[in-house]
């Protein structure tokens, strides 16, 4: 890991959402920063603010004040569909519900991203060949997401955050609709590819159990980051 070398760099970063007449604010001038190769939990309650950090530090939504960085590039100064392209090659994510599309085999679901980056068909299904393979579903590349267990759906969708080579993984409770015995499974595979693809990891969860496998805790109260 190189601690000199800056990936994310999120400043008094402020998110509130409106409820009706009453706007609830979620994050109140969070600071993050993570170096290159980390892999980081940022913890907290339901509500804390986990889910709605994660989104904004991956461009999935703007913040209403703050600036975030990854590498060179200001989020906030990128049109829409630019923030979508950059995303799409340098951010993986994995969610709680694995949102694969349902019409589509795993294979199919693990390369999209690759055809949505102009990736040649045959090298973006190598590639989701081989990360399908290194996550334990060689044999089941021809399955729907609805013959998929939910464990080996996360498979996929970690696979599928991998295809493009992102520098930047989040994973948004990657645990939190699994069992504990897939859950640990689900978290050691994340920690074991952070290693392999020297990718950095960012993992938000509330359970203590996940964030014993990260490097570096960050934990999110009342919209701060609080330790």
């Amino acid at each position: 890991m190189d601690d000199t070398q800056i990936l994310l760099a999120a400043t008094d970063v402020q998110k509130s959402f409106r409820i009706g007449r009453t706007a609830l604010q979620v994050l109140r001038g969070v600071d993050v920063s993570v170096s290159v190769g980390d892999f980081v939990a940022l913890c907290g309650a339901s509500g804390s603010g986990k889910t709605t950090l994660l989104h904004l530090l991956g461009g999935l939504d703007e913040p209403d004040r703050g600036s975030i960085r990854v590498g060179e590039i200001d989020l906030a100064r990128m049109s829409g569909q630019t923030v979508a392209r950059f995303r799409n090659k340098e951010i993986g994510f994995v969610f709680q519900a694995y949102h694969l599309l349902p019409e589509l085999d795993a294979l199919e679901n693990v390369a999209l991203p690759a055809r949505m980056a102009r990736r040649p068909v045959a090298e973006a299904e190598v590639r989701a060949k081989k990360l399908l393979a290194r996550v334990g579903l060689a044999q089941r590349m021809e399955h729907r997401p609805n013959e998929l267990s939910g464990g080996e759906q996360q498979r996929v969708a970690i696979a599928r955050a991998l295809i493009n080579e992102p520098r930047l993984v989040l994973a948004d409770e990657p645990t939190g609709n699994l069992d504990s015995a897939t859950g640990e499974e689900i978290i050691s595979l994340l920690a074991d590819l952070h290693k392999e693809q020297e990718v950095t990891l960012i993992v938000a969860t509330h359970d203590e159990k996940v964030a014993a496998h990260a490097e570096r805790v960050l934990r999110l109260a009342d919209g701060r980051i609080v330790d």
